[in-house]
């Protein structure tokens, strides 16, 4: 059964069409990825599905009590809770009959013969536990961590928090509610890389609905099973971002291919029915074009078109030296607080490679990169350049951009040798077209001015391309072309991004900054090749953890006076104390994870002392052996 679906659904805002003619179902557990140009009307959708805007035809139908839970762009939440409150009071049942069941268990010693009420009471104990009673405080810890919020930061008022920490904490009072369906708009925005893996994790395992609109590619393509592109009429492609897009590929040269057979077929049936149309075989000729006029105002294909694309050209003028740059003992940080960012290991970049710079929000990433600029002074060592090194910078908050210029001015200054005709031919390639040249630079979207500084930056020619988020903004077509002109540049560069897909593409070593640390690690290598030693370090640890918990238990035997004991007597007690051991450390990870289980937890709290009392009554059974 679908949670929702539409039919024949249109959107039109005066004379101009947004979209039209969309129907689809939504099913149970679905993972849907939404994508599509900016302006296609993505946002747009997904408001009229829960009834925040109204179609211009077509219908929405919602089943029974359907619980949608909806993450708007730029959701902030506003309240004068702490962060800790407002989460709790997505659970205010649940906070009744918590509130229940303490007042009868305070009656429990009076009416303990009465079975109405113990009835009553468990039928309440067992409502409470189902819904997550047990569990619901811990639910919220974890959801706050995962998002990126310290403990520290549980019970301050969220008036006081930044924007976008507001921002989080209205996805993470989302996630608690535990709607039917979840319809996100760009739900990693303002999170760093470690939230963004642990909301992947979080929806892999949900078993609700989801419909996401997102320009992270990487995390489409670790949370979603179908891609929905809006074009703006909706193509349906299944399995995730990477599948997506060489499906595509393939049905655009399918679709081609046959628009091309046709019109060739299209053509030898005119040139029959030209050159017999009046000769013996006009019989023929005749029949041939009834048919060719049905065929054409019944069947006849229209080109496939594919999107106006941006045409990014980055390329150096010159060659580089071979070494690009050194830093000897190199500390980021600012002089005004002497507080070192970043302690940096002594570098050396070679031409040709990209390097990416990846770490958690407030690192100090564009701090490093603002002191290899050297527009930040270092707090100590410093940072030598190659030998014919031409540095481009990509600002992440475009500041480079002048608000009051127009755009063919910001062009002119790049290249000043451009005449007004040319700037606008160039505009264009960046889908600035018409009188989009003489608009003001601070009348841009986001994404406008991501298209102009690249722009700007294509006309530079430098070697060196120090680029901070450059995806920021960008639709995903803009992203997947600045991805292959930055694999086919002829230069070098350093990349701070977020966008995981981009650097796994293009990068050839990794620096990186783990939370709460100041040292940067550099790893040679892709991201893939990173996250698969992080992967098998975390393996290898916890084989250790247990190579040493068998160790400390021979110690046990080791360190203690030995006398005759039976082979026997001992193997058996060996392997009690292995199995009492593993058993507990199965409770305890069902635990850690309620939410994965089917079991109580008050159940499962009392397994945990039984088989703890079992081990420690082991454990000193194995030490009675050993004494004198």
């Amino acid at each position: 059964m679908s949670l929702i679906s539409t039919s024949n659904l249109a959107k039109s805002f005066g004379s101009e069409d947004i979209f039209s003619d969309i129907s689809f179902a939504v099913p149970q557990k679905a993972r849907i990825g939404l994508v599509g140009s900016n302006g296609v009307g993505k946002t747009t959708l997904l408001r009229i599905l829960i009834g925040e805007e109204t179609a211009s035809d077509g219908s929405v139908q919602r089943s029974k009590n359907l619980h949608i839970g909806y993450l708007p762009q730029e959701a902030v939440l506003e309240s004068g809770k702490t962060l800790w409150d407002e989460c709790m009071s997505v659970f205010t049942e649940l906070l009744d009959w918590q509130a229940q069941l303490r007042a009868m268990d305070s009656r429990m010693g009076a009416e303990h013969d009465d079975p109405e009420f113990l009835e009553k009471y468990g039928r309440l104990q067992e409502r409470f536990e189902l819904a997550g009673g047990y569990t619901f405080e811990n639910d919220i810890e974890r959801t706050l961590t995962g998002l990126g919020f310290g403990r520290n930061e549980f019970h301050k008022p969220l008036n006081i928090l930044s924007g976008g920490q507001r921002t989080r904490a209205f996805l993470a009072r989302l996630l608690l509610s535990n709607p039917d369906l979840l319809l996100l708009d760009e739900p990693t925005n303002h999170l760093d890389i470690q939230a963004m893996e642990w909301l992947e994790g979080y929806l892999k395992n949900w078993d609700g609905a989801v419909m996401l609109v997102s320009h992270d590619r990487y995390f489409l393509d670790r949370t979603v099973s179908v891609i929905w592109e809006m074009t703006p009429a909706l193509e349906t492609y299944h399995g995730n971002y990477s599948a997506y897009l060489r499906q595509r590929e393939a049905r655009y040269e399918r679709q081609l291919k046959e628009y091309e057979a046709q019109q060739e077929f299209i053509a030898k049936e005119e040139d029959y029915i030209r050159r017999n149309i009046a000769g013996q075989n006009t019989k023929q000729a005749q029949g041939r074009r009834r048919r060719l006029e049905r065929l054409l105002a019944d069947a006849r294909l229209a080109p496939p078109q594919k999107s106006k694309r941006i045409h990014i050209r980055l390329k150096a003028d010159n060659r580089s030296g071979d070494l690009v740059l050194r830093t000897y003992d190199l500390q980021i940080g600012y002089h005004d607080n002497k507080k070192v960012l970043i302690h940096v290991p002594d570098l050396v970049l070679t031409r040709g490679e990209c390097v990416a710079i990846m770490g958690p929000n407030g690192a100090g990433k564009t701090t490093f990169l603002k002191t290899l600029l050297d527009n930040i002074p270092p707090l100590g060592g410093r940072v030598s350049l190659g030998s014919a090194v031409h540095v481009g910078y990509f600002a992440q908050a475009h500041e480079g951009l002048h608000d009051n210029w127009t755009l063919i001015r910001e062009i002119q200054n790049a290249a000043p040798q451009m005449m007004e005709e040319e700037a606008r031919a160039y505009l264009a390639t960046f889908l600035f077209s018409g009188d989009d040249a003489f608009k003001e630079v601070g009348v841009l979207s986001g994404g406008e001015r991501g298209r102009l500084a690249i722009a700007c930056l294509g006309l530079q020619g430098a070697n060196l391309l120090l680029l901070d988020e450059p995806t920021n903004h960008l639709d995903l077509p803009s992203q997947e072309i600045l991805q292959r002109v930055l694999a086919e540049f002829n230069g070098t560069v350093l990349l701070v991004s977020h966008d995981r897909y981009l650097v796994d593409a293009v990068a050839t070593q990794i620096w990186e900054l783990e939370p709460d640390k100041t040292e940067l690690k550099v790893f040679k290598g892709s991201y893939s090749d990173l996250r698969a030693e992080e992967e098998q370090n975390q393996a290898e640890t916890e084989t250790e953890k247990k190579s040493n918990k068998s160790s400390a238990r021979n110690n046990k035997a080791d360190n203690s006076k030995k006398k005759s004991i039976s082979p026997k007597v001992l193997r058996e007690m060996e392997e009690q104390i292995s199995t009492l051991e593993d058993q507990l450390e199965e409770v305890t990870r069902k635990l850690e994870h309620p939410l994965e289980i089917n079991e109580s937890v008050a159940d499962l709290g009392q397994k945990y002392n039984e088989i703890q009392k079992s081990l420690d009554e082991k454990w000193q059974g194995w030490n009675d052996l050993f004494l004198d």
